[in-house]
């Protein structure tokens, strides 16, 4: 049974939701709009600033869409009211990070630079301090892409589990392994 489901969504006063016939949500707020295209058999309940979801039948399918749809729902209000944010540090000898614009310029150890394009819908800023690693910022009110850009810039150089040199997440634990043995 799905608990998160049940859950109602509170929402703020400065925000506002519709639900329209094609079960399309669509959240405004002081950060942008945000809008998702909800299943079919997923109705929404819109009651005094809390949005609460119903499912038909107790089927696995509908059980999983509930709380699916409730979590996306609850992500969009966070995102138009807040906003999200997440921070990749780059670990190695000779990594930067600059930007121009919304182009993200790595030296990532590589014989050439990565010159990545990030999405207008984001905000990006790079940090370099003397004797500290580079820090790329990225913000957004969508929390989906966020993530799904900050995977992609991270799969650019993975962090290796021997001395931790690559792209990782501010605060993100590696699983260290131990170098060769020493000979007989």
């Amino acid at each position: 049974m799905s608990r998160i489901g049940k859950k109602p969504v509170q929402f703020p006063a400065g925000v506002s939701i519709t639900v329209n016939k094609d079960n399309v949500v669509t959240v405004k707020g002081p950060n942008g709009e945000l809008s998702e295209k909800l299943d079919r058999d997923i109705t929404v309940e819109i009651k005094d600033n809390q949005i609460e979801f119903v499912r038909p039948t107790d089927q696995i399918r509908h059980r999983a869409m509930h709380g699916l749809y409730r979590s996306l729902v609850s992500n969009m209000v966070q995102g138009v009211t807040e906003g999200f944010k997440k921070q990749l540090e780059l670990v190695g000898v000779g990594y930067k990070a600059s930007h121009q614009g919304n182009l993200l310029d790595l030296a990532l150890g590589y014989s050439h630079n990565i010159v990545f394009e990030i999405p207008k819908e984001l905000k990006v800023a790079t940090a370099q301090e003397k004797g500290k690693n580079p820090i790329i910022t990225l913000e957004s009110n969508d929390k989906q892409l966020l993530g799904a850009v900050c995977a992609k810039i991270r799969s650019l150089r993975k962090p290796e589990p021997y001395k931790g040199k690559g792209v990782k997440f501010v605060g993100e634990v590696l699983r260290r392994k131990a170098g060769k043995s020493a000979g007989k």
